[in-house]
């Protein structure tokens, strides 16, 4: 068994450059790392990039180019993948002894800089619970089929951690540490929740334990652990949640609930994909078609549970949690893919008309699985 403890949050050797003289070794000289954009956007407008869209430079070129001649001033890449691994060199003990890293991106810092000197907000995307990788090597760690006593895995056949384990928090905030000390200016943290897919009745948690806590209290303690560890040091996090926590009150069955992240986050970012949601949803028989509609209907309820959660927070009975809290933005995830409807560039200009309408101005993110965007979907600077 490999242990994985708080101890790793300290863990940083650095990369390091090794000069030689007449055939001895100087002192190790430190490679400076990254500094962050010096004047972020207030609004953030961002492609998402895959490690290997990052890791090629005509790819990663193309969406320089977009964000040179467009809105877009920021991409979103993954360093932390739903296959659990990490795809740069991070010189973590942690991630090293459970052979979590896949070094696609060579040199991460000069693909940082290279993104600052483009004046581009770089943002790194990492996924949480969703870790085949860790839960092979540790299973004592990992969601449990009651069927067979061997890893629960989804529709995907993807394992998945016990969100309520302290180790897998602390391992995770490790990683958020020593990614952010490569000059991303935010981490944005995705499949931050329980599993949503497969024989859910099948699942047993080594931690989880559904008589004494919900699933919401679990994930809220959890978005406050990387408030507390994260945030108040100064990193900007974001956090990726289910379309529905804009109309919905109940967690979704995953633990997500909408205050709960606006709270310890600096931005969430539902993914209101049109596409993604269930046939009669505001009486529409193909959501997917409609993404004006869907997502006006969707920021606007959004809209109402901030209003409130503003009352909470100026109220003196509330809790000195609430009080205190800095409420987070909304900067939602928008569709340019094709499923439920071609998704032309009026369509995903109908998608931003939306959420302005609904009367947001913070900024959105673009996600497209293949990174290839509607450029005729994107103001021109």
């Amino acid at each position: 068994v490999i242990a994985i403890g708080v101890v790793a949050l300290f863990v940083y050797s650095g990369n390091q450059v090794i000069s030689y003289n007449a055939g001895l070794q100087n002192t190790p000289t430190p490679k400076p790392l990254p500094e962050k954009l010096k004047n972020p956007p207030e609004v953030i407008k961002a492609l998402y990039a895959t490690t290997w869209t990052a890791a090629t430079d005509t790819q990663i070129n193309h969406l320089i180019d977009l964000a040179n001649k467009t809105e877009v001033n920021a991409v979103v890449i993954d360093v932390k993948d739903y296959t659990g691994y990490i795809s740069f060199d991070t010189n973590l003990e942690a991630v090293e002894a459970v052979g979590a890293e896949k070094i696609i991106i060579k040199d991460i810092d000069t693909l940082i800089n290279k993104l600052h000197a483009n004046n581009i907000y770089a943002i790194a995307r990492i996924t949480v619970f969703q870790d085949p990788v860790l839960a092979s090597k540790r299973p004592d760690l990992a969601v449990q089929s009651k069927s067979t006593g061997k890893i629960w895995k989804d529709r995907k056949g993807l394992a998945w951690l016990d969100p309520a384990s302290m180790e897998v928090w602390n391992y995770i905030v490790a990683i958020a540490r020593e990614v952010d000390k490569h000059g991303f200016d935010e981490l944005n943290f995705d499949y931050v929740r329980f599993p949503s897919d497969g024989v859910m009745s099948d699942m047993a948690f080594p931690f989880y334990n559904s008589e004494t806590k919900y699933k919401s209290a679990v994930m809220k303690d959890f978005f406050k652990y990387l408030s507390d560890n994260l945030r108040s040091r100064g990193i900007k996090i974001s956090a990726d949640l289910f379309g529905l926590v804009t109309v919905n009150n109940d967690g979704l069955g995953i633990g997500q609930v909408m205050e709960d992240a606006l709270i310890n986050f600096d931005a969430i970012c539902p993914m209101i994909y049109p596409s993604h949601y269930a046939s009669g949803f505001i009486g529409l028989k193909n959501p997917g078609a409609y993404p004006y509609e869907v997502i006006k209907y969707s920021m606007e309820e959004a809209r109402k549970k901030i209003a409130a959660l503003e009352i909470l927070k100026n109220s003196t009975t509330s809790s000195t949690e609430i009080q205190n809290a800095k409420i987070g933005k909304m900067r939602p995830w928008l569709q340019d893919f094709d499923l439920g409807a071609d998704y032309t560039a009026e369509m995903i200009r109908l998608e931003k008309k939306a959420l302005i309408d609904a009367g947001f101005n913070d900024g959105w993110m673009m996600w497209d699985p293949k990174n290839i965007y509607t450029s005729g979907a994107l103001d021109l600077q």
